[in-house]
């Protein structure tokens, strides 16, 4: 349940960001928005291939994604942007971050991911839980959701040349959200480059 409340938190904060954002710049840096918590299933497995125990303390401390939340930005700034607004808040605590925009994948997969431990305020108690924070442009999601889907349906008859063809399509992707980005900038006239966090 404190999974569910942290993200219903964390899809609050991103919501407020979003509106807030496009209402003082004209500009919203959020397409959209997913969420979930992994099921009690995925976790069991999950916690037996590490060979972790099950008690919730375990799971807590080694377990990083049982709250997952996916932000889809329009343009390649905007997914960096939007990770410097929802840190730069006092009450969220940044654990980690792993940039596979700027290191992609061998397979070509790019987001940002951030891990972030937030306060629940519970009747009798705080809790500070951990959220899998995923930032991504329309491009990006595009590329990974059909390669999830291609994976895992057809993953006992791929195709010797699949890897290949999956990287180079995660090219073709990238290159999109590259040029996109530049037609943004111009029609802005402000030429903002695109800053890592």
């Amino acid at each position: 349940m404190v999974y569910k409340f942290a993200i219903e938190e964390l899809m609050t904060k991103l919501r407020i960001l979003s509106e807030e954002f496009d209402f003082a710049h004209r500009h919203d840096p959020i397409e959209h928005i997913s969420s979930r918590v992994k099921r009690p299933a995925a976790i069991g497995q999950k916690l037996r291939r590490r060979g972790l125990g099950t008690d919730p303390a375990t799971i807590a401390e080694q377990l990083d994604d049982i709250a997952g939340v996916r932000v889809v930005c329009p343009f390649l700034s905007d997914v960096y942007h939007v990770a410097r607004m929802l840190t730069g808040q006092d009450d969220v605590e940044l654990v980690r971050s792993k940039d596979y925009v700027a290191n992609p994948k061998a397979n070509g997969y790019r987001s940002l991911h951030l891990i972030v431990r937030i306060p629940v305020f519970l009747s009798d108690r705080v809790e500070k839980v951990k959220v899998e924070v995923q930032l991504r442009t329309i491009a990006m999601d595009f590329w990974a959701t059909l390669e999830h889907k291609l994976f895992y349906k057809y993953t006992d008859r791929l195709p010797e040349d699949f890897a290949g063809e999956l990287a180079s399509t995660a090219i073709v992707a990238a290159q999109l959200d590259t040029r996109m980005q530049h037609l943004h900038e111009r029609m802005r006239g402000d030429g903002n480059l695109v800053a890592p966090l």
